[in-house]
């Protein structure tokens, strides 16, 4: 089972609209385009498209407001600024900024089993332990 975290999260959203991003997506477990390949164990494969399947989910089934959303959408979909999202909503950059936190908190939160609390993150000392 995989330990999601807000960073993670918000690296694979976009590929949640655009299947095409996971092509721009840097695997961590691969070596760099221009360092020598080894012996390859298919076990130990990416992960990268079970992360994608497993956001799409989280998209369908996390409880999330409209305004959430749409945040989603315009921020890790179309590469809005919080400016621009504020913008459209007729709020300030922070009221689009939290609505946004908010919903990859809620995200983040399904993906791992948790319940949601407000300014849900994986707590990094957890993971350590």
């Amino acid at each position: 089972m995989t330990c999601y975290n807000r960073a993670l999260v918000e690296h694979i959203l976009p590929a949640a609209w655009d299947s095409a991003a996971a092509y721009g997506i840097k695997a961590e477990q691969t070596p760099d385009a221009d360092m020598p390949r080894g012996h390859k164990d298919p076990k130990k494969g990416s992960p990268l498209f079970v992360h994608i399947a497993d956001i799409k989910q989280a998209w369908k089934r996390t409880e999330l407001t409209l305004v959430e959303r749409q945040s989603l959408v315009l921020r890790y979909g179309l590469d809005y600024s919080y400016e621009e999202i504020g913008s459209l909503r007729g709020v300030q950059k922070s009221g689009a900024q939290r609505a946004t936190e908010r919903a990859v908190g809620k995200v983040t939160a399904w993906l791992n089993g948790d319940q949601y609390i407000d300014g849900y993150d994986q707590l990094e000392a957890d993971t350590s332990e």
